[in-house]
């Protein structure tokens, strides 16, 4: 579709609102005066405050002149001074576009990429321009690949996608502002209502009268309808403007192909949904575990870490990569499946120009470390700035299993503290489990379905492995109080505890991790036998449990 053809539908399509409006505002005035022959005195009065009351979102939603403009999201705006060389590639590739260069460069914390126009005129005169350009795309792209992003973003300039949206973003909120105002006045007339039938109740209490229930389905039912009746046309305009916004998607991968060649065009958005999903595991695997522990990863490393585990997990990346994500589309997502865009990118003649060339796209920054931590102070909060720094990432790692450890509780503990009524540590369970009460206590923990329809051996089958989980987590948690225990840290595996020596000399070769789950498997077996558990607890420090 022409960009012309495009800016004509959104104009279509904002002005079904202005014209949706003015059909219910002549609705209400065309009732009002048909009723008015029938309706005398105070209900006439109160039919005319009804309609001026719907009328009045209505009214507001019209006269909505101006769309607010976007804020920046948390980042680093960079000058030409401050970054030269990424600079320079943002100009070279406008030029070859034939359009204008972003007027601003601001580098966040997001795998994305996106660019915003502020026209005016309702986009029929240009205004300035900003590239957002996430770090984690230059820490993980190629240079190739990083054209190839930009030439998607550029390909939004040169279609005239971001003047449109000034269209389309206008209509969306008018109608998410009636919508909201509709809303807010039904919730408002509910709980008016509630509040006159609690009164009402209240005096039939007192009057010695069982008060009736309370009842407020119906109130503010005319101002849900009339939120339907928008939200109806805000699910139309949200399709129509949305599958055109995937119809530019398209067009600007094509320009990212022309500007950046086919194969690195198409391995650019391989890599960006891989991106995608692996920042979002290192944040939670990785940057954040130290929060619980009140403990931020080394300055500059919140961000920089993310190379590192990229760096690990090549081979894990290879096999992602070959794989695109299959996840359906929702007919509202303004950008098609991931995979169509690459069968498309890949079904056009080869180009000869190479996917990988150039070297990494973090190469482009003057001092990529100084970057990553001035986007630290930009983008966290100011309460997690303020959290001490491990010194490196495995006393990161320490300090949050330590914490965590020493302050959580099992199920299998909280079941021992509602059994016993006595603070639920490791001696109290022995003791219960040689007393043969273990059983008693794996009852008040909490159980899947199948657990809970089984019983007898059946039962005990279900629940002897999460007790085997629990007694083995309040086991660590003894050695680690005793600082017994060590973590291995891993950028390409999960973190490993390593054990002491829990065996006799002469069994110094046994793996520690095997003897333990034997005294573990032994101990919550249909014959409890604590004995290795407390052999092993016993050798592992000189003072008894």
């Amino acid at each position: 579709m022409l960009a012309s053809l495009r800016a004509l539908r959104a104009l279509v399509l904002l002005l079904g609102f202005y014209l949706l409006s003015l059909l219910v505002l002549a609705a209400l005035a065309a009732l009002d005066v048909s009723l008015l022959e029938y309706v005398h005195g105070y209900a006439a009065f109160k039919l005319i405050g009804l309609s001026v009351l719907l009328a009045v979102p209505v009214v507001r939603g019209l006269f909505m002149l101006r769309t607010p403009k976007g804020e920046d999201p948390p980042g680093i705006e960079v000058t030409e001074t401050d970054e030269p060389r990424l600079w320079a590639l943002v100009r070279e590739l406008a030029a070859e576009a034939g359009t204008r260069a972003p007027d601003r460069v601001l580098l966040t914390p997001d795998v994305n990429a996106s660019v915003r126009e502020e026209p005016r005129l309702l986009g029929l005169l240009p205004g300035p321009r900003r590239l957002t350009l996430g770090v984690p795309l230059l820490t993980g792209l190629s240079e190739a690949r990083l054209r190839a992003i930009l030439g998607h973003e550029y390909g939004h300039f040169t279609g005239g996608d971001t003047r449109l949206s000034v269209l389309v973003v206008r209509g969306r909120m008018q109608i998410g502002r009636v919508v909201g105002r509709f809303h807010e006045s039904a919730r408002k007339k509910a709980a008016e209502e509630h509040a006159r039938q609690e009164k009402a109740a209240a005096k039939r209490i007192a009057k010695g009268k069982q008060p009736r229930a309370l009842d407020t389905a119906h109130a503010g039912a005319t101002y849900r309808a009339m939120a339907w009746l928008y939200t109806q046309y805000g699910k139309l305009y949200l399709r129509a403007s949305l599958s055109t916004a995937r119809a530019q998607e398209y067009a600007a991968d094509r320009t990212a192909a022309r500007l950046a060649g086919r194969d690195a065009t198409a391995s650019a958005l391989r890599e960006v949904a891989v991106l995608a999903n692996r920042h979002e595991f290192y944040l939670a695997s990785y940057a954040t575990i130290g929060l619980p522990a009140g403990a931020m990863p080394p300055r500059g490393e919140f961000f920089g870490g993310f190379g590192r585990l990229l760096a690990a997990r090549e081979e894990q990346l290879a096999a992602m990569r070959a794989e695109l994500p299959t996840d359906e589309v929702s007919p509202y997502d303004s950008h098609p499946p991931i995979a169509e865009r690459v069968r498309r990118i890949e079904e056009l003649p080869a180009d000869g120009r190479p996917a990988g060339a150039g070297g990494p796209a973090l190469a482009l920054l003057t001092d990529p470390a100084r970057t990553l931590t001035l986007l630290e102070d930009a983008a966290l909060v100011e309460s997690a700035l303020a959290l001490p720094r491990a010194a490196d990432w495995p006393a990161l790692l320490d300090a949050t299993m330590t914490e965590g450890l020493a302050s959580g509780r099992t199920p299998l503990q909280r079941a021992l503290g509602e059994y016993t009524g006595q603070p639920p540590t490791l001696e109290a369970l022995l003791t219960v489990v040689d007393d043969g009460r273990l059983w008693q206590v794996a009852e008040r923990m909490p159980r899947s379905d199948e657990a809970s329809a089984a019983t007898g051996r059946a039962y005990r089958e279900f629940a002897r492995p999460r007790l085997i989980q629990s007694l083995r987590t309040m086991v660590l948690a003894e050695l680690s109080a005793r600082s017994l225990l060590r973590w291995e840290f891993s950028w390409s595996q999960p973190a490993a505890v390593r054990l002491p020596a829990l065996t006799a000399d002469a069994d110094a070769d046994a793996d520690p991790a095997a003897v333990l789950d034997a005294a573990l498997s032994a101990a919550v077996a249909d014959r409890p036998d604590t004995a290795p558990l407390r052999a092993l607890l016993e050798r592992a420090a000189p003072h008894p449990v």
